[in-house]
């Protein structure tokens, strides 16, 4: 629980999330994207691969993050981010328990959870070790399926109470980011708005929003 009298919290720090697609000349593009601007994490996000063959995609882009000091974030899968010796995992509410992954991962490793809009599921992942929760998604997105729709209520709340970084997710862009960090996000997880377009372009305006706005 937070004081009152805590010290102004960090500035909002960017959470890149990859494309389902990162083969190809993706490292590249990846390279290219952090290089364009500071970025707190990374989370390599695949579907329908089997380990092996995620592991082989992995392993340049978990060098890419290395070498920048930007922390390397296995979405779902504990096994996954044990075989690569991650930063860390983000778990779904159907992707095993922080418990499992503290245990498989040790104790320095990153562990967050998506919480959607709920601050039950929220408060529950912070007592049980969570490294942060996850809000979203705030606007429409692409790139998964919306079930869940968040207020900035919730980060607001979560901020007032929490010293576990939120992450807010869900359709940000440079121009609706403003909001979230104003209502507390430390992090802004975001995919589509770099992928899809230009990611030096898309990491310098989100630094720009930023700076709009914080100073």
């Amino acid at each position: 629980m937070k004081d009152e009298a805590d010290i102004p919290r960090a500035p909002t720090q960017l959470y890149l999330i990859s494309p389902l697609d990162v083969g190809g000349a993706f490292p590249d593009r990846l390279a290219r994207a952090l290089d364009a601007g500071e970025v707190a994490a990374f989370q390599f996000r695949v579907k329908d691969v089997d380990q092996h063959e995620a592991a082989r995609l992995a392993e340049p882009l978990q060098k890419i993050c290395g070498d920048r000091d930007v922390a390397f974030i296995v979405n779902d899968s504990i096994g996954l981010a044990k075989r690569l010796g991650a930063d860390g995992v983000h778990l779904g509410q159907e992707d095993g328990s922080v418990e499992e992954a503290r245990q498989a991962l040790g104790r320095d490793a990153q562990i967050g959870v998506t919480c959607n809009a709920s601050r039950h599921l929220a408060m529950e992942a912070g007592e049980n070790g969570a490294d942060y929760v996850a809000f979203g998604a705030f606007f429409p997105t692409t790139t998964k399926v919306t079930k869940h729709i968040a207020g900035l209520d919730v980060l607001e709340w979560w901020q007032s109470i929490f010293e576990i970084p939120c992450v807010a997710i869900g359709g940000i862009t440079p121009e609706n980011c403003g909001d979230l960090v104003r209502a507390g996000a430390d992090f802004l997880a975001f995919s589509g708005a770099v992928w899809n377009g230009d990611e030096e372009a898309a990491v310098r305006a989100f630094h720009e929003a930023l700076a709009a706005v914080q100073g």
